[in-house]
């Protein structure tokens, strides 16, 4: 047995190839592969030796050879193909093992210029994959380190790699070559070419979209079904996820999560995470029913729990503080689908074993950052239409305090303004058109997804009465313009005495206007956040 060897990352490289070795296979390697092998003591051959050509252009062609690519795709089955391989001198290679130039993580660094992007595109090593994985019945490709142990497991239990795992090995080289070509394809195609400009230090402006989108997903799972029962369902997470992302969590009991619960989870984990305070988020449908800070996880949870008990039976519930023994207790209580936090006391898990159904996930916390990325948030949004996609920046504005514009006579006082900077982060993950009341830290009421904005503050209201909270003193958040003075008056009447919304409507005055009149203060963002 033969196998051919080069490879950019060299992690765990000599323990594999030295157990090939123990194993009997032949080692063939190119440049600085085969020079750390043979440095280790192990007997390595070079590929210029087999094709009796030496490695040229700085590297760049070196395994471009019949001698290797014959060995790679010649069928063991067909006669007419080894009786070629014997005419011309070619041996068969029946490993291969390559990982690709670092493209992606060349083209992630700041400062990275096109000449050191291009150079990092890989020619022969996704030649030779392509080449084993096409003739996968003979030939095993080896794509990613955490693939080694696999395939040693069963040359050392039978002496060759069964036809599973070679198929397997295939898919994945094959997906591997598409995602690097789909990264390049990004790459070049974000790039404005400036000509005159042209030279080894230059660094390219980028488009923020690529003139062609490429996806990389990998499927996690599939799901029972999907939005409906009479439709399918599965389950993908970026290549590479950022930290602190839903998809990043791990279930620690319970059901397998469904299509809804996943996209519910979501956007609780979203809002929950936002809040620098111990914050509780309950989801129901996608919209946020319940919201709260407090001093820790149950309080916060008591708190949001009394916005809307009735919606909150079988919602999401998010917590961006490990859940306590106190928390579990009054959790415990009410029936709930997920429950996600960043970690569960011993106490809680326990509490939790005898609600065998209720989906447990552990999800880390991001470290935060400037970048999406490190905020665990995405930088680009997706949304399917017929034949196409809409992609845009992820709305990830963060609205300070300094960025309110007080518009009318009266001043927000120091609460109220803590409390519209609750409200309007809030407002931010309900579902257009929204109006948050809100009150130390807690939601009052929350009107989502109606036509009309009007619709949306009386259901706010009539959602608090139901729940028994009185909306006096409260201060409320508009996810986009009041368009008329109506919208306000009803939010007034309801007991709102502050209004936190982005202004920009050519009936501006009119509402300012009207909220001097009523004698309560209004503050204008600047932005909006429709969620549709």
């Amino acid at each position: 047995m033969k196998a051919l060897i080069s490879v950019s990352d060299k992690t765990g490289i000599v323990e594999f190839a030295q157990a090939l070795h123990g194993l009997g296979v032949q080692l063939l390697s190119t440049g600085g592969t085969a020079k750390l092998l043979a440095d280790k003591g192990l007997p390595v051959t070079e590929v210029a030796e087999v094709t009796q050509f030496p490695e040229m252009l700085d590297g760049r062609v070196k395994t471009l050879h019949p001698k290797v690519h014959g060995g790679l795709l010649a069928r063991r089955d067909l006669p007419a193909h080894m009786a070629a391989l014997k005419e011309h001198g070619i041996e068969t290679i029946d490993l291969l093992v390559v990982n690709l130039y670092p493209f992606e993580a060349t083209v992630a660094k700041p400062g990275c210029t096109l000449a050191d992007a291009i150079e990092n595109i890989d020619i022969g090593g996704p030649a030779m994959v392509r080449s084993a994985a096409k003739n996968w019945k003979d030939v095993g490709v080896v794509t990613a380190a955490d693939q080694y142990d696999a395939v040693l497991a069963e040359l050392k239990s039978a002496g060759k790699l069964s036809d599973k795992l070679r198929f397997a090995l295939s898919v994945a080289a094959f997906n591997r070559i598409a995602q690097y070509d789909g990264a390049i394809s990004d790459y070049l195609s974000s790039v404005k070419f400036e000509d005159e400009k042209l030279g080894e230090e230059y660094v390219p402006e980028r488009a923020l979209f690529p003139g062609q989108s490429n996806g990389h997903f990998i499927k996690v799972q599939d799901l029972r079904y999907g939005e409906n029962s009479h439709q399918q369902a599965a389950l993908y997470r970026d290549l590479y996820p950022a930290p602190g992302s839903l998809v990043t969590g791990v279930q620690l009991q319970g059901k397998e999560l469904s299509y809804n619960n996943i996209a519910d989870a979501d956007a609780a984990w979203e809002c929950v995470k936002s809040f620098d305070a111990p914050a509780c988020v309950i989801v129901k449908h996608a919209n946020p029913c319940g919201v709260a800070i407090g001093k820790d996880a149950h309080e916060a949870y008591a708190k949001a729990f009394q916005t809307d008990p009735t919606s909150a039976f079988g919602g999401i519930i998010a917590f961006n503080r490990p859940v306590d023994k106190a928390a579990a207790e009054a959790v415990s209580k009410q029936f709930v689908e997920v429950l996600m936090a960043p970690d569960f006391s011993a106490e809680a898990l326990e509490i939790f074993k005898a609600k065998v159904n209720v989906r447990l996930m552990k999800i880390a916390l991001p470290a935060g950052g400037e970048r999406a990325w490190d905020q665990g948030r995405n930088a680009v949004e997706s949304k399917r239409v017929g034949s196409g996609l809409l992609l845009q920046t992820a709305d990830n504005h963060e609205l300070q305090l300094a960025d309110l514009k007080v518009v009318t006579v009266k001043q927000p006082t120091p609460e109220e303004l803590d409390d519209l900077l609750f409200a309007w982060k809030v407002a931010k993950y309900v579902k257009s058109n929204a109006i948050v009341f809100c009150k130390n830290g807690m939601t009052m009421g929350v009107g989502a997804g109606q036509m009309s904005r009007l619709d949306s503050a009386r259901i706010a209201s009539i959602k608090a009465e139901a729940a028994k909270l009185s909306l006096k003193n409260t201060v409320v958040a508009s996810d986009a313009f009041f368009p008329f003075r109506d919208g306000l008056d009803v939010v007034v009447d309801a007991g709102a005495t502050c209004v936190a919304q982005p202004g920009g409507s050519m009936r501006d005055q009119e509402v300012i206007d009207a909220a001097n009149e009523r004698g309560v203060a209004m503050v204008f963002t600047g932005v909006r956040h429709f969620r549709h």
